[in-house]
């Protein structure tokens, strides 16, 4: 979104506020209210409308918990309408279109800074210490701000690693990037990775030591320091490698196995890929990678998934509610069973079946030089991805260090 634009829209909603509206989707209706658990209970006898939002991959399960939070409160009575629109989409999608905006959405924590300042989300006021009690520290921290608590905390998994083939490498061969290079290149094969997503091209830089952080809630990037650099020429290397491949979720989830062998991305694709890899299904942490004739460690993103709730819902009372049970232990736990998300709640973090998963296991092994999103603002993302699409088109009409430079300038200038 054109930045003069995004300026005007945010200091619109907050002079005339937001008013909630249907994401569309589908719709059923049942009984039911929230105990709220330690807070007065929700207001009974009353017909509720609440609109949800989440990804396609979510809405299966989204009903169930809808319906089951409904069911197990017959006090008042429901209408769920269904959105579909993913947590990376949810904020640019709320502040696009506020009118149409969900009662309850689904949101990677980076956006969280951006939906307050747009005053889009309703601080949480009901059962905060048991949120706060029953979620890892971090995840409580991602959620909240200037000592406010803003969302639910979902997940603790928005992070990334290396899937890997089993059969044709060995967990020797994953340790270095250069090594995984050398043994596709032997065999015919391919290593995914979407450099130009900005997401996944800060690993090089963050490996540098370089950092992207806040001042003054403005953005400050180094990426085009001497280390910044010496990461630059490493992807250069990379991505001009016969073996790399890039692309969206469905390249690697289609080619693990056939033409991939390796590829980073993270637990949203776990069960795509081990349906793929079958037996010879493996992860890890990110490899190192050669910079200044030495191996540096890749560096990743952590973050965490959250639910929010619209500053002006209709039925806050019954919105947080919802989003509370969304978010509660059981839920955590079943949407790890289905979709092997790495929960926040720290019980269900605990259980023998999440620790021996291997891809949360993979996360855990990158965690240590993983760095949050939580200074990370939107005037990051379409810098860095111009960046990287240069680099994976193989463009080299101009030096590294001033599309450095340009990259720094633009992602500061937000």
């Amino acid at each position: 979104m054109n930045k003069k634009i995004l300026s005007l829209i945010l200091a619109t909603l907050r002079v005339v506020g937001m008013l909630a509206g249907c994401g569309g989707g589908s719709t059923s209706t049942v009984g039911g209210t929230s105990t709220g658990g330690g807070t007065p209970p929700a207001p009974t006898g009353e017909k509720v409308t609440l609109r949800v939002w989440a990804s396609q991959e979510e809405q299966t399960l989204l009903a169930e918990m809808c319906e089951a939070f409904a069911a197990a409160n017959p006090d008042n009575e429901y209408t769920f309408e269904y959105g579909v629109v993913g947590e990376n989409d949810a904020r640019d999608r709320f502040l696009e279109d506020p009118d149409a905006a969900a009662d309850v959405f689904m949101f990677a924590n980076d956006h969280l800074r951006d939906l307050v300042k747009a005053s889009a989300l309703y601080e949480v006021t009901r059962n905060k210490d048991d949120i706060t009690a029953r979620n890892i520290p971090a995840a409580v921290d991602a959620a909240t701000l200037n000592d406010a608590l803003y969302a639910y905390p979902m997940t603790a998994d928005n992070g990334y690693f290396l899937y890997y083939d089993k059969s044709v490498l060995s967990e020797a061969d994953v340790a270095e990037l250069d090594t995984l290079l050398e043994v596709a290149n032997d065999n015919g094969k391919r290593i995914f990775m979407d450099v130009s997503n900005g997401y996944y091209l800060a690993s090089f830089f963050f490996g540098a030591g370089c950092n992207l952080w806040l001042e003054d809630d403005q953005q400050k990037c180094d990426f085009n320091n001497a280390n910044g650099l010496a990461a630059a020429e490493a992807i250069k290397a990379f991505t001009a490698d016969a073996a790399f491949l890039t692309g969206e979720d469905p390249v690697i989830t289609g080619g693990m196995g056939e033409s991939i062998i390796a590829g980073v991305s993270g637990i949203w694709n776990a069960s795509a890929i081990q349906e793929k890899l079958g037996d010879n299904y493996a992860a890890t942490k990110l490899p190192t990678f050669t910079m200044d004739g030495k191996q540096t460690q890749m560096g990743s993103f952590a973050g965490f998934k959250m639910v929010g709730v619209n500053s002006l819902t209709k039925a806050p009372v019954h919105a947080m509610d919802l989003a509370d049970w969304l978010t509660n232990e059981a839920n955590q736990q079943k949407r790890f069973e289905v979709r092997q998300y790495g929960p926040s709640n720290l019980n269900a973090a605990g259980s023998d079946a999440v620790k021996a998963n291997v891809a949360l296991a993979a996360l855990n092994a990158q965690a240590p030089y993983a760095v949050s999103q939580n200074d990370v603002l939107g005037g990051y993302w379409n810098p860095a991805e111009a960046f990287g699409n240069a680099l994976e088109a193989k463009d080299y009409s101009r030096d590294l260090q001033s599309m450095l430079d340009d990259l720094v300038s633009q992602v500061e200038a937000g």
